[in-house]
């Protein structure tokens, strides 16, 4: 069976300085990205539904116009009705005839001016249409040209910190194989629960480095020692001594 190395607290608390001083570069890295890759998805969701919503008006225009044909072969058909039924009411032979063509001219008359009035209603909402996609289009220009504008400050950021990045990236892996997963689950587990990403902080003026509370005379002493593994009681933090944060390795 091989041996599993034993690590001491002070090789423990080592460890976890070198990861968190990685981890604080990797940090400050996604700081200089700042908002930009969450701004460039939502840009591109955006655009994504503007372009969606462009295609929906387009669809619903060419519904309409499909709409006002049909009314238009409708008008056409009516007046041709109007024109066979005058021409026959020069023939009849009774009154009868006479009111029953009649009756026809007048159906199809007002079958012609309700095709007119929604024509006209057609026409009124392809006009509406026609400004919404206007306005869509609009939007959709300056979207684009918003995006274009922050992709090209987000690229020019990776471009410049990629190899940084990517050296980081390898150094924390590394890093990370070095402390035991019990103790890796804690550090993950308090870096998420602060902004700064601090999991492990030395003591400053005798207060804790994270959240500046006091720290005990007595309790300095036994971070001091390295006997265990201490946390501030008041932000959970890992507390190391500033002697050993200076041994750290420079990262």
């Amino acid at each position: 069976m091989a041996n599993v190395k034993e690590y001491s607290v002070e090789e423990k608390l080592s460890s976890l300085l070198n990861l968190q001083k990685i981890e604080s570069k990797l940090d400050e890295i996604q700081i200089l990205k700042g908002e930009l890759p969450i701004e460039v998805s939502d840009l591109e969701d955006e655009i994504q539904g503007l372009h969606a919503r462009e295609t929906r008006i387009e669809e619903e225009v060419n519904g309409i116009t499909e709409f006002i044909e049909q009314k238009k072969n409708l008008i056409k058909e009516s007046q041709a009705l109007i024109a066979k039924y005058e021409k026959q009411s020069e023939n009849v032979k009774n009154n009868r005839e006479f009111e029953a063509i009649n009756k026809e001219i007048e159906m199809q008359t007002l079958e012609t001016k309700l095709a007119e009035k929604h024509i006209k209603d057609a026409n009124e909402e392809i006009s509406d249409k026609a400004r919404l996609l206007e306005s869509a289009k609009r939007n959709i220009a300056t979207k684009e040209a918003n995006l274009k504008h922050k992709k090209g400050e987000l690229e020019k950021i990776i471009s410049e910190t990629e190899k940084e990045e990517t050296e980081y990236s390898e150094m924390s892996k590394a890093a990370r194989e070095k402390v035991e997963p019990r103790l890796l689950a804690s550090f993950d587990r308090i870096r998420k629960n602060y902004r700064n990403g601090l999991a492990v902080v030395a003591i400053v003026r005798d207060a804790c480095g994270g959240c500046y509370n006091a720290i005990p005379p007595q309790r300095q002493s036994e971070i001091r020692q390295r006997k265990k593994i201490i946390v501030c009681e008041n932000c959970g933090r890992i507390l190391v001594d500033e002697e050993l944060q200076e041994q750290a390795k420079n990262v």
